[in-house]
């Protein structure tokens, strides 16, 4: 659009089309050539306008159409760990890898489920190897050895329960 005072002009050339220009660059909206058709450019930018709304649906129609899919099947990684409200681990699950002591003793790569109080204490325990698994359950927090563990290692399995004033049972088959 052009503001009043604007010096417009027009020329034509051999060919017999009309070019319009403005003194501050802007072309009028209705330019027309010799002929009565729309400049080129106006049905360039018309085309332009079309293909971009196709796209602009078609993305849209895939993004719902993503959204759509649901959950994910599978959540794969080298540990998980839950935190509470104050970011405190609560949960974690972990493949810890083999091990040697520096007392000769091995140790399978083990899987190991923990489950954590509010102050910290491991209170439950699931592991699990190629050699070995087991379950143990300690006592609450400030105490040592009040236990329950439950172990199936190589072709024996065992159940032991410890109280705080250091009573214990082992039961075998």
């Amino acid at each position: 659009m052009t503001l009043p005072g604007t010096r417009v002009t027009v020329t034509q050339s051999l060919g017999g089309h009309f070019t319009v220009t403005t003194d501050d660059g802007a072309l009028p909206v209705l330019a027309r050539d010799a002929g009565g058709t729309v400049m080129k450019a106006q049905r360039v930018l018309l085309a332009l306008t079309v293909l971009n709304l196709v796209l602009m649906a078609l993305t849209l129609a895939h993004v719902r159409s993503a959204a759509a899919e649901g959950v994910p099947p599978v959540l794969r990684g080298r540990a998980l760990e839950i935190v509470d409200d104050r970011g405190r681990v609560r949960a974690s699950l972990q493949v810890l890898p083999a091990k040697t002591e520096p007392d000769g003793k091995t140790h399978a790569e083990t899987v190991l489920l923990r489950l954590i109080t509010e102050r910290g204490r491991p209170s439950v325990k699931i592991g699990a190897s190629e050699e070995s698994a087991g379950i143990s359950l300690a006592g609450p927090t400030g105490t040592k050895d009040t236990y329950v563990i439950v172990e199936a290692s190589g072709t024996t399995t065992s159940l032991r329960l410890r109280n705080e004033d250091g009573r214990e049972r082992r039961v075998t088959p």
